[in-house]
Order: C-alpha cells, then structure tokens, then sequence
C-alpha cells in the first residue's frame, strides 16, 4: 500500500492512478482526513461480443435484406384467425 500526501499525490496524479491499479494508495490531507483510491475492474457486457470475419459487401447484405422483405408470406388461416375476421367484419 502507497501513501501519498495530498500534494503529493496531486502532482502525481497519473502515477497514483497507474498504482493503484496493482494495490491500493492512501492519500492523506493536512487536516487529518484519510482517503483510499482502489482499482475498480468493470463487467464486460454481454453485448461485446468479437466480430464476425466475411466476404460479403455491405451490397450483399444490403440486397439480402430487400429480398428477405419482399418475400410474400401466406395469410394466417387457423380457426380463431377466421373467426377474429368474421367479428371485425372482415372477409
């Protein structure tokens, strides 16, 4: 554990940081006052996931995307969805 006095500790702010990476650093204020700088690791987030590597061109899959939405999928034709259509009043 390092520690710095506050002057100290602020001309060499970088360098404190860079500690207290490994270990914790003590900073101590003229008036008595003691404060502790730990490293705080983060998650990672479940989205940061590595990137996929392919040959296809941002035309490839800009024009896979306009075919998959100009596929034209059959009505739903299961008895409640007949039957929603009757109350509606649709045909």
């Amino acid at each position: 554990m390092k520690v710095y006095t506050y002057s100290e500790a602020r001309q060499r702010f970088a360098e404190v940081l860079n500690i207290a990476r490994k270990e914790e650093v003590i900073i101590k204020r003229r008036g008595g006052e003691i404060f502790a700088i730990v490293f705080k690791k983060t998650s990672k987030s479940p989205f940061d996931i590595p990137g996929i590597k392919t040959k296809a061109t941002t035309k490839d899959i800009l024009t896979s995307i306009k075919d998959s939405r100009e596929r034209i999928t059959e009505p739903v034709t299961s008895p409640d969805a007949k039957q929603l259509s009757k109350k509606s009043g649709k045909k």
